[in-house]
């Protein structure tokens, strides 16, 4: 949470405990999928990298799985592009109908990563789905609320008691 508020600055993330009970409950009947803690136990927060080899040490075969509107921060953005490369390998899925080959082509860093990325067909359905989607959705909602608050009745009083922050 505090990686994605304070070094990402987004302005909004649900707390360790729920993101990772929500992907729990995604996985719950998804066979082929599994859900660590290892992130937010670790006394540190830990890159992606050193995440990739603990789930490595642990007997997985892993690679990074991302959506493509990622691709070009991977040569500012990220910590150990090369060695997460060489050792994992990279899984890019397309984002609202992106041309991902065009976009590693167009780019000088990420073409010479080229061999190492292998783009995943992405059914329609999740073109557009992406954390920052969810997390817009999720100011908009906040800010309607408030709206229809302050909007009712004086007599209905004060009817946060009623809402759910989260």
């Amino acid at each position: 949470m505090s990686y994605i508020t304070e070094e990402q600055g987004k302005d909004f993330a649900f707390d360790n405990e729920t993101r990772l009970g929500m992907l729990r409950k995604i996985a719950g009947n998804r066979d082929w999928m599994e859900v660590t803690d290892y992130e937010i136990r670790a006394d540190h927060q830990p890159r992606t990298y050193e995440t990739l080899c603990f789930l490595k040490e642990q007997g997985y075969e892993v690679r990074l799985l991302f959506g493509s509107d990622k691709l070009p921060e991977l040569e500012h953005g990220w910590r150990h592009i090369p060695e997460l490369c060489r050792e994992f390998g990279i899984a890019v899925m397309s984002r609202n109908n992106e041309d991902v080959h065009a976009l590693i082509d167009r780019d000088p860093y990420l073409s010479g990563l080229k061999e190492f990325i292998s783009v995943i067909p992405t059914p329609d359905t999740y073109q557009d789905v992406s954390s920052t989607k969810v997390r817009q959705q999720i100011a908009l909602y906040r800010q309607a609320r408030k709206y229809i608050v302050r909007t009712l009745p004086e007599e209905l009083g004060d009817l946060s008691e009623y809402i759910n922050e989260e």
